[in-house]
């Protein structure tokens, strides 16, 4: 699974970079957060706004003290440090890229949500792929990994999509958000776990 999820992040940061340095690619970009933000429709809209409130960096970092405290409790520190890292580095990674590339947001009249930084990437859709990643690898042991992996799927995709509509990102901001969130956490994978996940936290196989 970590290799799979390696790939597609690949796959999506290729793209997103292909899309950035494409003019035409980016005149497509214009015109689909246009067309979107002629679209919308108020359950739609509340939809986005509140993926747009529970996606951020604040519920994150609640999520990843609620999730370090319990593992700590159970003494789990390996996997304290793969989410902490995880997290982490999903925002520094984030906001560093926001700084040096410094694409700016599609305008405002388009903006449904209040948004801060720069366009690429999405911080809410590398987000969504860190937490989707930590999920799909922690479980992926555990007999409910499959519900597990479809809810992460949809989670990631709902996020990123949610961006697009509320007229604060691009396409492939998106598709770089979600590139980098599943790229980081699979990399923190092979160095904290490697091969070995006999030792995975949420495994409830007998051995």
């Amino acid at each position: 699974m970590p290799y799979l999820l390696l790939c597609i992040g690949c796959i999506f940061l290729g793209l997103s970079l292909f899309g950035l340095l494409n003019s035409n690619v980016s005149i497509l970009e214009i015109h689909t957060v246009q067309s979107l933000s002629e679209q919308h429709i108020w359950g739609l809209d509340q939809i986005a706004i509140g993926l747009s409130r529970i996606g951020g960096m604040p519920f994150l970092l609640f999520l990843m003290l609620i999730l370090c405290c319990y593992q700590s409790w159970v003494k789990n520190y390996k996997t304290v440090c793969f989410i902490g890292l995880s997290v982490v580095g999903s925002i520094g990674i984030g906001w560093l890229m926001k700084w040096i590339v410094g694409r700016p947001r599609p305008a405002e009249i388009f903006h449904l949500v209040q948004s801060y930084g720069d366009s690429f990437p999405s911080a809410h859709s590398l987000y969504a792929a860190t937490l989707a990643s930590l999920a799909i690898l922690l479980f992926q042991q555990h007999r409910y990994r499959i519900p597990v992996t479809i809810f992460s799927m949809m989670w990631l995709i709902m996020m990123g999509i949610s961006r697009v509509y509320a007229g604060v990102h691009y396409p492939t901001d998106i598709l770089a958000g979600w590139g980098i969130g599943l790229i980081w956490t699979s990399l923190l994978w092979f160095w904290l776990y490697q091969s070995n996940v006999s030792n995975n936290l949420f495994s409830d196989k007998k051995s």
